[in-house]
């Protein structure tokens, strides 16, 4: 099917954590779509390769954004928040995820 072979290994670091917020459960609700905290330099298609390969399911598109951090203060220094890649990965119709660990 895909032609590109991708190094198992970072396939395992590219998704950095699923997002479970409001939003994300109203897009999942709405679109089939489950979204990911991802690697500032990971690919679409990497992104793709790595949901397949360890959630056993099919992605249909995987839509990106980049998310500036916020500047916030610490006492008298300035800080920033680091940047965060976002995911939103769609799930072909029938396809499903679950975080709760167990087999499907």
């Amino acid at each position: 099917m895909s032609a590109v072979k991708f190094d198992e290994g970072r396939l395992m670091q590219v998704l950095v954590a699923p997002i479970v917020s409001e939003k994300a459960t109203m897009v999942a609700e709405k679109t089939n779509a489950v979204m990911f905290k991802v690697l500032q330099d990971a690919t679409k298609p990497e992104i793709k390769a790595a949901v397949e390969l360890m959630f056993k399911v099919e992605v249909k598109a995987v839509s990106v954004l980049n998310q500036k951090g916020k500047v916030k203060r610490f006492g008298r220094s300035m800080g920033r928040r680091d940047n965060v890649r976002k995911a939103y990965v769609t799930l072909k119709p029938g396809q499903e995820l679950n975080f709760s660990g167990e087999a499907a």
